[in-house]
């Protein structure tokens, strides 16, 4: 890769914090900003995130966290300012996939879907957001969905969801720009993950894959790769916008 290239995605000296980030497309994306020498903070409800983090290395620590609870929040916040000095990189990642019926949906699984898909990345945005006002710079990507743009089976909690981020995601980009902080959303499609590959197997898989224009689901390195690009110094123009990765599902 050019130098120049190389510069434009060097987060040297910068901390990101991603939720979700014990495994899969958070993990994913953990490990491509680490490489690319940001300081890594981790929030899971899986014991094992401390573990994660450590071993990406740059003093990368990870913290277990209920992502629902705003005071769980506002202190899990407050500890890694006062740990890092900043927060210079907010990927709202962390997410739950229960799917079902809207018939047959379950008041409990409405519930822990907006609690995990939207209450917490307004919680994390709002505490993160605050400190990013005050330093006059920030970027903040949280993940949406396909889900959120167009309809599917059984995913009716998990669609609204999505397309709440987005919404949520817009108003920040538009109340924050103007203080020197961009706030992005990311749409993909089925990525090959453990929680894809849990849905999106045998006949129902091989369907909807067929519906993709590229013929295949996406790689969580991907969608990291897009992060790295939205998070980046470059990117300062990105603002308020949900980059769709879908192999062109969403066109069809």
């Amino acid at each position: 890769m050019p130098k120049a290239v190389n510069a434009a995605y060097d987060l040297s000296g910068q901390v990101a914090l991603v939720t979700g980030g014990a495994r899969g497309i958070g993990l994913s994306i953990a490990t491509l900003l680490a490489e690319q020498g940001a300081r890594i903070v981790l929030v899971d409800s899986n014991p094992e995130v401390t573990t994660v983090a450590a071993g990406l290395g740059q003093d990368g620590f990870g913290l277990v966290v209920d992502v629902r609870d705003a005071a769980a929040v506002e202190a899990t916040v407050a500890e890694i300012i006062a740990r890092t000095g900043r927060i210079d990189i907010l990927v709202n990642n962390v997410g739950v996939g229960v799917i079902a019926p809207a018939a047959e949906l379950t008041n409990e699984v409405w519930d822990l879907t907006m609690s995990v898909n939207l209450r917490a990345p307004f919680l994390f945005s709002r505490e993160v957001g605050r400190h990013m006002i005050e330093r006059g710079y920030g970027r903040v990507v949280s993940m949406a969905s396909q889900a959120a743009l167009v309809a599917l089976d059984d995913h009716v909690a998990y669609g609204a969801s999505k397309a709440a981020i987005i919404g949520m995601s817009k108003v920040l980009a538009l109340e924050w720009g103007p203080k020197g902080i961009t706030s992005n959303t990311i749409s993909p499609t089925v990525i090959n993950t453990p929680m894809g590959k849990m849905t999106w197997v045998g006949e129902r898989g091989d369907k909807f894959r067929a519906k993709i224009p590229v013929g295949r689901f996406g790689e969580a390195e991907e969608i990291a790769h897009a992060v790295l690009y939205l998070v980046s110094r470059v990117a300062g123009m990105i603002n308020g916008e949900n980059l769709v990765i879908d192999g062109g599902y969403t066109i069809t």
